[in-house]
């Protein structure tokens, strides 16, 4: 599969369109979700530029999935959510990763269901973004 345009790969303007790269582990890379309207959104994107799951290798994909692992840990113990929802879609980003998205019970727009992909309603700053990441990748 080419890594033609890939925001994942190309680490330019498209990825930060919507993120920041703050942390690279083993098989993947820990992307800072900027809408944060679930305060401690990541994603965490493959370093293989697959489409699928079933596109790795055993050895890749168990990897893969011990640094989703890694990183759920750590926004548990950072931002103590209720819960952490998982996505990962790719319909028209052909690059395997996996959102993790913190809910918290007292979120009164979607507690309870499915979370939406870009509600553009809390945007912070880069000193807040900053501090973000850094105790994200503190309790890697």
């Amino acid at each position: 599969m080419s890594n033609e345009a890939c925001a994942y790969c190309d680490e330019g303007a498209a990825l930060d369109a919507f993120g920041i790269k703050i942390y690279e582990l083993p098989a993947s890379k820990v992307v800072l979700f900027k809408e944060q309207s679930h305060k401690g959104r990541v994603i965490v994107a493959s370093k293989h530029h697959v489409s699928e799951i079933v596109e790795l290798s055993k050895e890749d994909r168990d990897a893969f999935f011990d640094d989703v692992d890694r990183v759920a840990k750590a926004v548990h113990a950072t931002f103590h959510p209720d819960k952490v929802n998982y996505g990962a879609y790719g319909d028209t980003g052909h690059h395997l990763h996996f959102h993790l998205v913190p809910k918290y019970k007292d979120d009164e727009f979607e507690w309870g269901g499915t979370f939406a992909m870009n509600p553009d309603r809390v945007h912070l700053t880069d000193a807040e973004y900053d501090e973000m990441a850094k105790v994200i990748v503190a309790n890697l």
